[in-house]
């Protein structure tokens, strides 16, 4: 196993670099199979950390990405909250 498959790319539901590599490698797919496929970007970021990461794997492993493929987008939430502020007690 090489150092940088364990490296955690979505932190939001704990993907590893390792799991999308591989995930990509398997199924050639687009940055958003790959979404679907491992849940990475679908967590409370929306994406917005891990957007970047996972269309850099896929132009690495996917040898027939077209250029006029969409890359991932992000959903941001209306703002960014804490997770003290959604786990307070009113």
């Amino acid at each position: 196993m090489n150092n940088n498959e364990a490296i955690v790319v979505c932190r939001c539901e704990e993907v590893t670099y390792g799991q999308l590599r591989f995930t990509a490698e398997e199924h050639q797919c687009t940055a958003r199979e790959l979404k679907l496929r491992t849940r990475a970007g679908m967590g409370f970021c929306g994406g917005r950390t891990c957007r970047i990461p996972l269309d850099r794997i896929i132009e690495d492993v996917v040898s027939n990405v077209s250029q006029g493929v969409i890359p991932l987008k992000h959903q941001p939430p209306i703002r960014p909250v804490t997770f003290g502020t959604v786990g307070e007690k009113k």
